[in-house]
């Protein structure tokens, strides 16, 4: 895959590539206020190229059917994926399920075949959150009910981190893409899946974002927006190797049913799982020493214990207008309980470190 944190890098390619008929996903807001759209126009000249403008705030089947019915009738020799985890989720499934001849069954019931994909892909997030342009995994939701497709021609071929057209993103679009990042790192050091490998990612993601998070909101420059760009990218490494844990699982619900954005959502019950976690070191079920994943995760926070990394990450919430509590959110929390949990994602569930069952969950969610 290609790495890069320059637009002269992407231009190059593009010069230096032999592909002229390009198809760009995208999202209409993010491409303009981006800048992404003076970047692509400007070296698609002598291209043959057609544009797909994303319209759902997630992904979700129907608009996918149609991103693979434009790719099937335009047949391109690139797709360029520019935009945030959805556009990216998008071109990755489309490209990887163009053949699929019972897309909503096979989504369902995960009886799709990964084969050959399409074409080739390029991912440019305009976030610095989700990762999506080196994981091997995407999101799709079905009936608001959200699924993960996984494989590794899921990953894309190429990805570029350009930092002038994530900068201007709003300040809520970075609070939540950036608390993504940091939700999936921590994630990361405690999922039952997560290796030496995948540790080295998330604390090298943390080392950055923990530093970097609050003074891209107030002061951001295209030093602190580089390296929230790289700190989501080694986000993505990790979780592309340990996958996320309980937090993820749980906020799919809220952003398909209350429409709160991904990482806002995971932001909701992550400090509630970690207590949890800690407080039942005991019945860790994982290979490792949790315990000492959680020492780990106590000099990365400047934190002594579950009580002052609990509070860290409250702060860091509230300087980010990340709100966390659910009446102000318009979220019955009680009421709707059955509803948000039906939506959860056991595959991720069963990555954290401490089985949960149904009593557990709803004890933790709801107090």
């Amino acid at each position: 895959m290609n790495n890069s944190f320059s637009s002269s890098d992407f231009k190059k390619f593009l010069k230096d590539s032999k592909f002229d008929k390009i198809l760009i996903i995208c999202g209409e807001n993010s491409f303009k206020n981006s800048g992404a759209e003076k970047l692509i126009n400007d070296q698609l000249i002598n291209k043959k190229t057609q544009f797909y403008f994303k319209k759902h705030p997630y992904p979700e089947l129907d608009e996918l059917k149609k991103i693979i019915s434009e790719v099937k009738k335009f047949s391109p020799e690139l797709i360029i994926a520019i935009g945030g985890g959805s556009v990216l989720d998008y071109a990755k499934i489309a490209n990887a399920l163009i053949k699929s001849e019972n897309l909503r069954e096979e989504i369902i019931n995960s009886s799709y075949k990964l084969e050959n994909n399409f074409t080739k892909l390029v991912a440019i997030p305009t976030t610095a959150g989700s990762g999506a342009e080196v994981t091997s995994n995407a999101v799709i939701y079905v009936d608001k009910k959200k699924y993960s497709i996984e494989g590794s021609s899921i990953r894309p071929d190429f990805f570029f981190l350009i930092p002038e057209l994530v900068i201007s993103a709003s300040n809520k679009i970075k609070s939540s893409a950036g608390f993504d990042a940091i939700a999936q790192a921590i994630e990361s050091l405690i999922s039952k899946k997560s290796n030496e490998k995948s540790i080295s990612f998330a604390e090298k993601s943390l080392n950055i974002s923990l530093k970097n998070f609050i003074n891209n909101l107030e002061k951001p420059n295209l030093d602190n927006t580089s390296a929230m760009c790289l700190a989501a990218n080694l986000a993505g490494e990790a979780i592309n190797i340990s996958k996320t844990t309980a937090p993820h699982a749980v906020s799919y619900s809220f952003t398909s049913i209350y429409n709160i954005s991904h990482g806002h959502a995971v932001s909701l019950t992550l400090n509630k799982f970690l207590k949890y976690n800690y407080n039942n070191l005991s019945s860790a079920n994982c290979k490792f020493d949790l315990k000492q994943r959680f020492q780990t995760l106590f000099r990365l926070t400047n934190t002594e214990d579950i009580s002052s990394l609990d509070k860290y990450l409250q702060t860091l919430k509230q300087k980010a207008n990340l709100e966390d509590d659910f009446s102000k959110l318009g979220i019955d929390i009680k009421n709707d309980y059955d509803k948000i949990i039906s939506g959860v994602n056991l595959m991720r569930l069963s990555n954290n470190p401490i089985d949960l069952d149904q009593n557990a969950l709803r004890n933790i969610i709801l107090n």
